[in-house]
């Protein structure tokens, strides 16, 4: 009996070595059971069916020669050999077990070589062939592919000697499977659905070994219902259950809005192609087949919980942006007109309009620049701030557009950004609110400030200028006679022009006040508005 000390190291060479010896003895298997479909297809093609008995054997003979090497090296077999040591009765009797289909498969093709050449036939010649030189190569190699001893003979042998060295790179690589914290694996919350009780119970109960929160459902119907009240980061989905089927449930969650992110892997006894295709297509992380191998188990629910935890991180990150870009935006928009800032976003970089039927209000508070000389700057900063403050939400409630403050001087344009026919109506409204919004915010703070305010309609040019702290504003003759208003109106008034009075109509009360002398513009019709309308 052949023993071999049992280190972690000495197992793990050991599985890698019987992984390989698997590996090199399915792939000729493969191959041999390909050949044979292909030569039963080909003879009743271009034979009529001949030698379908001789072919028949054959392809039996290769199945079960398929069929043994799944068994003999199975995951469970290898596992138990390892664990065991003794590897010499099993060599002795794999190597004796797999000549007798090997034998079988040479024996049968030889007589079919024979009788096809008897008849002259070429026709099933090359695949023939082609499977014997599988077969002759597999029971030539089949020494030295099956030797569990690792012996110097063996090692002589060119191809065992590049796959041990291949072996010995992939141990290098991939580090070992172990149950230290250094190696634990995501921790997620699962969901575990399947109709048979024990299965939910073994998955619960390995799952929850592993650190994982687990639930259960015992049906396709159960599980919606649990989706849509709890929250998950996996649901395990059998795919065959008689109330709602794991392709149904699967699908249903991928059309729902909160749960189509959620990672599912299919678990079933269907191994077939079309199965993992359908269920792979249709949106599920994985797929494994009834029974599966605890370790692929825990390496597949890890590598979905890790994916799992990143999008979760990608949407938060997201949900930041979306935070901090609406953040932004709302700065914008206390800086900068809304339709300016949705052409910004568009990516327009110049930004110049030319608007032919405005009116523009300039007003500036009397006596403010005495009044902040013996004020403290904090004070003063703060009346200020309640005093625009109410001049904002009035602008805000009549439509009109604030341009900028410099200063005690606050700036307005009605019928700008929203052009409208009744903009020398609004401004004139703005006027009167700030009057009575000023005496307000004088009996709050036990001041009597007092405003003076100038109006005029016409053209301007509005746009932004700047890179570095850039501000919308507005330019034209429009701008410069409302300023001058302003500036030579009384406190406590508002001096409108002759052409802007024109405009307001039937609705607001006015005072003339005879020529005024505009700088730059010389003498002009002026009238007052009176503060009530």
């Amino acid at each position: 009996m052949v023993m071999h000390k049992s280190t972690p190291d000495n197992l793990r060479a050991r599985r890698a070595q019987l992984a390989n010896m698997r590996q090199e003895l399915l792939a000729p298997a493969n191959a041999i059971v390909g050949y044979c479909e292909l030569l039963q297809e080909e003879a009743v093609r271009f034979l009529g069916g001949a030698f379908t008995d001789d072919l028949v054997r054959i392809d039996a003979s290769a199945q079960a020669l398929y069929d043994l090497i799944n068994t003999q090296l199975s995951t469970e077999a290898m596992r138990d050999l390892v664990a065991s040591g003794d590897t010499e009765t099993t060599q002795k009797n794999l190597r004796h077990d797999l000549r007798n289909p090997l034998n079988a498969i040479k024996g049968y093709s030889e007589m079919l070589q024979e009788d096809l050449e008897e008849q002259g036939s070429n026709t099933l010649t090359q695949d023939l062939g082609k499977l014997l030189g599988e077969v002759n190569r597999v029971l030539a190699q089949l020494n030295n592919i099956v030797d569990f001893s690792g012996s110097e003979k063996a090692e002589q042998n060119e191809a065992l000697v590049q796959s041990n060295a291949m072996i010995t790179e992939l141990l290098n690589d991939i580090r070992p499977l172990n149950n230290q914290a250094e190696n634990a694996g995501q921790i997620g919350r699962i969901l575990v659905v399947d109709d048979m009780e024990a299965n939910r119970d073994l998955l619960s109960r390995r799952l929850s070994r592993e650190g994982h929160d687990v639930a259960t459902a015992d049906g396709g119907v159960q599980a919606m219902q649990r989706l849509e009240e709890e929250d998950f980061d996996l649901v395990l989905l059998d795919l065959m259950m008689p109330d709602l089927n794991g392709f149904e449930v699967l699908a249903r969650m991928k059309a729902s809005e909160k749960l189509r992110d959620l990672p599912v892997i299919m678990i079933s006894a269907l191994d077939e192609v079309d199965s993992v295709i359908r269920c792979i297509e249709a949106g599920a992380e994985d797929y494994l087949a009834k029974p599966f191998d605890p370790v692929l188990l825990r390496a597949r629910i890890n590598a979905s919980l890790e994916k799992k935890h990143w999008r979760d991180r990608e949407h938060l990150y997201l949900d930041q942006l979306e935070t901090e870009k609406a953040k932004n935006e709302k700065l914008l928009l206390s800086i900068l007109p809304q339709q300016v800032v949705r052409r910004l976003n568009q990516g327009e970089t110049i930004i110049a309009d030319r608007f032919d039927e405005v009116t523009v209000l300039f007003s500036d508070l009397v006596g403010f620049t005495q009044f902040s000389a013996l004020t403290p700057p904090a004070d003063l900063v703060e009346y200020l701030n309640w005093l625009f403050s109410h001049f904002d939400i009035l602008a805000n409630e009549l439509g009109v557009e604030k341009v900028k403050t410099i200063g005690d001087a606050y700036m307005v344009v009605a019928g700008m950004t929203q052009p409208r026919s009744d903009h020398a109506a609004m401004a004139a409204r703005m006027a009167q609110g700030m009057l009575k919004a000023l005496a307000k915010v004088n009996a709050d703070i036990g001041q009597n400030f007092q405003i003076r305010i100038g109006l005029h309609s016409g053209p301007v040019v509005a746009g932004i200028i700047g890179t570095h702290r850039f501000v919308y504003d507005v330019w034209g003759d429009t701008v410069n006679v409302a300023s001058r208003l302003e500036s030579s109106s009384l406190p406590g008034r508002i001096q409108i022009s002759d052409f802007t009075s024109q405009l307001l109509g039937a609705d607001f009360t006015l005072e003339p006040r005879g020529d005024i002398d505009i700088k730059g513009k010389g003498k002009m019709g002026a009238y007052f508005l009176n503060s009530g309308s």
